[in-house]
């Protein structure tokens, strides 16, 4: 279970401060895929990098399994990232002096995951596996990403915009792919996205608007990624 109680964060300086987050309570329960709609600038992405603990709120607090790891240090809090989450960035922060395969077993190093192969081809870069980041698309990059975030076997996986800059069957077939391992691993999922028709597959759905969540839907039954629109 992750539970944030009362994230409240601005931006700015005190006396210009920009109000981001302005009290979100939301509750993820373990192995679930919760996807957070809102237009831009309603706080979607600052609340994911919250959550993940990559950013640390003004205040309230962020319990996972019965750790506020908004208490933690930063050396501690960098170790509970490295132990426990996964992270696709809308941007893909690839090594740009490291190949497709290398990047990707950036992420299978730190647990040791030797399978980190799969992944690559199950992602449709089986061809460009000694490729660098320059001389793939905006796409294929994504899917490295996605590949390198993947090969950790994280126990939640965030993403933000995973199918920004895919084509519909590319984009299609990732989630579908991350969904089955969603599935098949047993991860907490939550993805922060513009693409409404997603949120079908999820099992909970946040809607926020201005830096509050104006609404939690449950799905009972979420849909595969070929039976939602695009």
């Amino acid at each position: 279970m992750i539970r944030a109680k009362q994230i409240i964060k601005s931006y700015g300086t005190s006396q210009n401060a920009y109000p981001v987050l302005k009290g979100i309570d939301v509750d993820i329960p373990e192995g679930t895929f919760m996807v957070i709609l809102g237009a831009s600038g309603s706080g979607k992405s600052t609340l994911l990098h919250i959550l993940s603990g990559l950013e640390c709120p003004d205040s309230g607090s962020v319990i996972y399994q019965n750790q506020d790891i908004t208490q933690l240090s930063d050396q501690e809090r960098t170790a509970f990232r490295k132990d426990t989450v996964g992270f696709i960035f809308q941007q893909y922060h690839l090594l740009p002096h490291l190949t497709v395969e290398k990047n990707v077993q950036m992420g299978a190093d730190l647990v040791k995951n030797s399978a980190y192969h799969e992944l690559i081809e199950a992602v449709g870069l089986q061809d460009k596996i000694k490729s660098y980041p320059s001389e793939l698309s905006g796409g294929e990059q994504q899917r490295v990403a996605i590949a390198r975030a993947l090969a950790k076997k994280p126990k939640v996986l965030f993403l933000d915009e995973p199918t920004g800059a895919l084509d519909e069957q590319t984009g299609r077939s990732i989630l579908q792919y991350i969904s089955e391992l969603h599935q098949q691993w047993g991860f907490t999922m939550i993805m922060v996205t513009h693409n409404e028709n997603i949120a079908a597959m999820a099992d909970q759905v946040v809607i926020m608007n201005s830096g509050k969540i104006t609404q939690v839907k449950s799905n009972p039954s979420p849909k595969h990624a070929y039976e939602i629109g695009w």
